[in-house]
Order: structure tokens, then sequence, then C-alpha cells
């Protein structure tokens, strides 16, 4: 456990406060453990610095073309450049401590000081955006700094430490707020110990270790990590690809220097971070990409963006795992082992070791249903196959643009339905969104009133006033629904997924719009020149797969094909029903079309949505109103998911989207003779003739699905296990 300072505990104590507790102890003069803090600045290089030849390249180009002069430091490239100009001198540092090369050395500390003395200095003002000032700027100059060590003089350590102070007093780490939360918090806490070292300073490495305990708890709202394994950031974006990319690899960096240190991270809670890896993380990587999903208004930044977020993912949870349990790292390195294989990541440093290690097998991607309702996603994954979905409710963002980023992601929150294919693990790379119809995104369905750049309020303020979004799943198939409303538009409807084994049922109906303008519902968008063949309702596209549907309309043009279907000008209840039926062949397509019992709609209104699919033993249904749909009854608004097996047994999973509900009575009108496995929340059962269970305080559950396992009296029935 550190030891902290009076002025230490002083400031802690701001964080207690605001309700976050730390441990009272009695303030004894403080030990000095500032020759403790060497033994750190060793461990820092050894663990921030991965070999890159590229970066080598890189760093003699910088040290050769730097010209110090008034107002610049590279002729190539604008001043103050808040970005590239510490980056160059980080990635010179980083090549100094690789190579030695003083050369660098003198160059970086040359650098660091000029950038310090015309921009970066104590006293100057904070224009523009502050993370320039608090988290970028001196994350980079201060990592420099102690890369190169003796080779900055005292007085330009001391100088550069002074700036620091200026612009990250201490007291942004008391309260838990603000722009000091989550990943931010986790950045200040890095330069907060990285100023400590170049002190040196003890105190401060207390501070920004214990500073961290709020990022480990569990949040029910706003920035952080939740229990359902969803992580948001700027409050309503959900943001694993992003923010929460730099926040696991901060704190892989962090946990790994201070270990075993006065300072190493003790709280219990900090194990939440391990759990992510697979909670939050790993459920939005597929064959080495990170969903765009997930990455806020990142996904505009670059046209192989989700392979660079991939590889920044995998690295951090590689760099993890050196602190995790040894059962955390037998699962966990041949999962980024399969995604380094897959996604042709370099083989440079961490990942050429893994590489190049014949006992650590390649994991292949894993199968199953992921539903995160507090962030408004789901990712269903299938042997050759996987889909993704996006939606809004009241508490997550349409989608997020800021720093003139995303300006037209306005529908990216509307039921977007991404999925990947065989051989089409980079769909959504190499310039999709520079090319994409931002009203005809797969999926959506949308009003096509036309929209300004940056529609609807930055940094995420944009939610409609939705609060069913969501679903229930038993981890292998699910049913989803979105509450939808417009964007700046009068567009209302209810849309719902089914998520089966080789299919994805889509439901839409009560769609409503009064904008004067038609209303579109996206059945897909794949970039390809494929063959498309059509017929009585059903359509193929060559290597991509089948599509069950009526009244389908296509669009060629950009190397993409785009199918939609149109509900007209100022639609009033209207409504649709497709299937996606990812890498069938057009033999399957036609057979699944002229075989009505293969799926059957039980209800698509503006009251219930639901499907029954008997090869399965699936009845699935969404009820935005009580109701009945099929066998099902429910009390209020909820999902029901039930599934028979062919031992005789059955599930029925049930959730509240909502999170309103103090009861529930779910009846499955079957014959059901025992409970097998109940739930917690499991208030009353009655079963017989008809199964009826009742559940208490679902609203408590974050959205989450609760299963129910029952001996159904007919015996064992013939259906797929």
């Amino acid at each position: 456990m550190p030891r902290y300072s009076r002025r230490s505990m002083l400031l802690l104590g701001g964080l207690a406060t605001a309700g976050v507790v730390f441990p009272v102890r009695e303030d004894p003069p403080s030990p000095d453990l500032t020759p403790l803090l060497g033994p750190l600045r060793e461990r820092w290089r050894e663990v921030t610095v991965d070999e890159s030849r590229a970066g080598l390249r890189a760093a003699a180009r910088h040290r050769d073309g730097m010209a110090p002069a008034a107002g610049s430091l590279w002729p190539d490239l604008p001043f103050p450049s808040f970005t590239e100009t510490p980056a160059r001198l980080l990635t010179m540092a980083r090549a100094y401590a690789m190579t030695g090369d003083a050369r660098l050395a003198t160059a970086v500390a040359t650098g660091v000081d000029h950038y310090r003395r015309q921009v970066y200095t104590a006293g100057a003002d904070a224009d523009g955006n502050w993370w320039h000032w608090e988290i970028g700027v001196p994350t980079r100059l201060l990592d420099a700094a102690v890369l190169i060590g003796p080779h900055l003089t005292d007085r330009q350590r001391a100088a550069l430490a002074d700036a620091v102070d200026h612009f990250v007093p201490e007291r942004r780490l008391i309260g838990y707020d603000g722009t000091s939360t989550g990943a931010n918090r986790v950045d200040l806490c890095t330069v907060m110990l990285l100023r400590a070292l170049i002190g040196p300073d003890q105190d401060k490495a207390g501070l920004a270790a214990a500073a961290l305990s709020p990022v480990f708890r569990y949040v029910s709202e706003g920035d952080g990590l939740y229990r359902d394994g969803s992580f948001i950031q700027h409050s309503t974006v959900p943001y694993q690809g992003g923010y929460g990319a730099v926040m696991l690899h901060g704190l892989a960096v962090l946990f790994a220097v201070l270990r075993g240190s006065p300072w190493q991270i003790t709280d219990p809670d900090r194990q939440h971070v391990y759990d992510s890896v697979e909670r939050s993380f790993a459920p939005f990587v597929h064959d080495g990409l990170c969903m765009d999903l997930v990455s806020g208004r990142g996904v505009s930044r670059q046209a192989d963006g989700d392979r660079v977020r991939g590889r920044r993912l995998a690295a951090a949870i590689l760099l993890l795992s050196e602190t995790a349990s040894a059962a955390e790292r037998a699962r966990w390195l041949p999962m980024v082992k399969g995604w380094a294989v897959r996604g042709a990541y370099q083989r440079t440093g961490r990942f050429a070791t893994i590489l190049g290690d014949g006992a650590i097998p390649v994991a292949g991607e894993p199968v199953g249903h992921r539903l995160l309702p507090m962030s408004a996603r789901a990712v269903h994954r299938r042997p050759g196959w996987c889909a993704a979905l996006s939606m809004a409710s009241h508490r997550i963002a349409h989608y997020e643009h800021g720093n003139g980023e995303n300006l037209r992601g306005w529908h990216t929150g509307a039921g977007m339905l991404y999925w990947w294919g065989e051989g089409h693990g980079d769909h959504y790379s190499d310039g999709f969104w520079h090319t994409a119809d931002p009203y005809r995104l797969p999926g959506t369905t949308v009003s096509t009133k036309r929209l300004p750049d940056g529609a609807g309020e930055a940094w995420g303020g944009a939610c409609p006033p939705a609060r069913w979004v969501g679903g229930a799943t038993d981890g292998t198939y699910a049913t989803v629904g979105q509450h939808l409303y417009g964007l700046e538009s009068t567009l209302e409807a209810v849309k719902s997924w089914f998520f089966l084994d080789d299919a994805v049922v889509c439901l839409g109906a009560g769609i409503t719009g009064a904008d004067g303008v038609p209303v579109e519902t996206v059945v897909d968008v794949r970039r390809t020149d494929a063959p498309l063949t059509t017929g009585p309702g059903w359509a193929h596209l060559e290597g991509h797969g089948g599509y069950l549907v009526h009244g389908l309309r296509t669009l060629r043009g950009r190397d993409r094909v785009t199918l939609w279907l149109d509900h007209g000008t100022d639609p009033v209840s209207a409504g649709y029903a497709y299937t996606l039926l990812p890498n069938a062949g057009p033999a399957l397509t036609r057979a699944r079309a002229a075989d009505p019992g293969w799926s059957r709609v039980l209800a698509n209104t503006a009251r219930q949505q639901g499907v029954h699919i008997p090869s399965l033993g699936i009845t699935a249904v969404n009820f935005w109103q009580a109701g009945s749909a099929g066998d099902v009854t429910a009390s209020a608004p909820c999902a029901v998911l039930v599934r028979e097996r062919r031992d005789g047994t059955a599930t029925v999973t049930v959730s509240d989207p909502r999170r309103e509900l103090n009861e529930l009575t779910v009846t499955w009108r079957r014959p059901v003779g025992e409970v097998l496995r109940a739930d917690p929340l499991l208030t009353g059962v009655v079963t017989g003739p008809a199964l009826t269970l009742v559940f208490g305080r679902l609203a408590d559950r974050g959205g989450g699905s609760r299963t129910v396992r029952v001996r159904t009296s007919y015996g064992v029935r013939t259906m797929p296990a």
C-alpha cells in the first residue's frame, strides 16, 4: 500500500468527499522514497519502448530535419502543432532508448526545451482544446524527458516540471467528474506519474496511483465500465475502440511500471479491468479489426481505422497480460495471436514474440451472442460469420461528432446492422466511411430529410427519448429491439432483430413520419460488383449471401450495391419483414424462400413483434406493450426468448429493456412439469398446462437477461440440441 504525505492525504480527502473511499492511516513522518523513483524510470523504458524499425528510420529523419527557430522546430511542420511536434520528439526519444545514439538524445533535449520555451511554458494560456494542454502535449514531452534521462539538464527538467504543474495541477485528480473520468482520468494519472519521475516527487507518484481507484469501479451512468460489459466515454458514447483502448493501454502501462514498487496498484477493484478484456473489448474485435460501432467519431479519421484500432487494442491486451493471472494469460494470448494472424499484424515487439512462439495456439473466432443493453449494442457470432448492431436510446447518442470529425454519422444509431461473412473481414475498412451514403447505412430506417453537417449536439449530446432499447439473450440466440426516433425528424418506428444460427430476421412496424420526404429501410449495403440475382420473395448476392424479402429496390454505384425498401412519403404505420442469410448460396436462399414454415412471423405491429423458428425450437417476442404473440403473454413491455430443446427441457429468458418494472408476469402456453433452474428474481411459478413466471425488480438489472430452465411435460422432442 502506498504511503502518503500530509499533502497527498489532503488532496485524496477531496476524492473521499466525492464518494471515493481511501484507507485512513496515521500521518507519521513519511519515509524518503525518492531513491525508488529511479528504478521506476528504468521500468518505464522497459515497458513502453517497443522495437520498431520504422520508428528508427523516422527518428533519424526527424533528427536530421530538425532546425529550431522562432516559431518553428521543423521547417516542414506547422508550429506549434500540438500533436505532431511532441510525437516526433517522442519517436526520437524511443529510438534513443533502443539504440543509445547520443545524437538523438541531444536533439530531443533541444527540441523539448525549445517547445517548452515557445509553447508549453508556465504561465501561458491554454488556448483551444484542453486535451492538448493537459494530456496530449505533457504526456509526450514528459515521456521523452524520462527516456533521455540525464541528457536533459536540471534546469530544463525543472522548467518542464513547472510548466506541467501549471497546466495539470494536483487538484485535477481530486474530483472524479467533468473531463477527469474514464480514459481521461488514466491519462491524467499517467501525466502525474511521469511528472513525479522527472521531479522527482514521491507525493505525485502516490497521488497518481491512488487517484486511479475511481476508474476501477463499475458505473451505472456516465463514463466508465459497466457490469454488462459496456464502456462509455463522453457520457453517451460507446467507446471501446477509442477511449476504452486508450484507458486499457494506460492502465496496462501503469500496472506494469508500478508493480513491486511502494506505489503498486492494490485496489481489489482493479480486477474489473482484467475482466473487461473478455467482457468489454474482445466482443468487438473480429479477425483483428475493431468494430466501428464502438469507436465514436474516430470512424471518420482514416481509411483503415478499424485495423489500426484492432492492433492498438491487441497491443494493450498483450501488455496487460504481463500483470494478469496465469489463467487469464492462457486465454488471452491465443486470442490475440488469432487476431494478429487473421488481421495480418506487423511482426514487431510483443506481436513478434507471440507469433514466434509455437507453444501459443491460434484461437479462432468465438461463437455466441453478447448483448450490452446499457450501451445499446449487440454482437452475434456464428461459425463463418458475425453481425453487430448499433442503436440509440435516451442514454446513448444517435452518433458523436466533434472537432470537425464524423459530421455525417447521423444515422449510425438508427439500427445499423454490420455483418462480416467469409472472405469479407475487411468489409468496413479501406475507406468505407469516406464513400458511404450517410442516408443509406445497412439495417437503418431513416427519413431522407436533408440534415446539415454536425446535426444534433456535439460530443454525443443528441440522444433520442427512446427507453425500450435492448432485448433478451441466452448467450447463443437473441431477440433485440429498438424504439426508433429519427434525428431532427418526425420519424418514429419500432424495429426488431432475431439472431439465429444462419440468419437474422428483421422486422419493422409503426413506421411513421411527417417530414414531407420518403422514408426508407436499408436492407444492406455491400461493397462489391458481384452479380445480384432476384426471384419471387428473395435475392442473392454472389459471394456474400441471400435475402428473403419482398418489394426490394436496388442501386449500383461506386463499386457497391445498395438494397432498400421504400415506405413512401410521410408513411403512417408502415412496416417491413426481411431475413438476412449470411454466406448462403443461391440454392439455400431459394429453398428458404419456398418454405414458409421455416420462419413464422407471430406479430409485427407497434404493440408486439415476434417470430417462431420451429427447427430451432425458438419463440421470440419483443413486447412494446403488454399483450400476447403466439404462445407467449406478457403483463408489461419486455423481451422474451423461449428455446425448446430435444432433451425435453426449455429455457425462458426475459429482460426489461426500459429498466422500469417492479413486477413482470410471463406466460408460456405449453405444458411444463417442473422448474429445473430458477432465477433469484423469480417470485412466483405456476406449472401445468401452461407455465407462468413472475419476476420482481427487473428494473434493477440494467436491462440484463434472466433465464429460467424448465422440464416440459411432453418429454423428448425431435429438435436440435
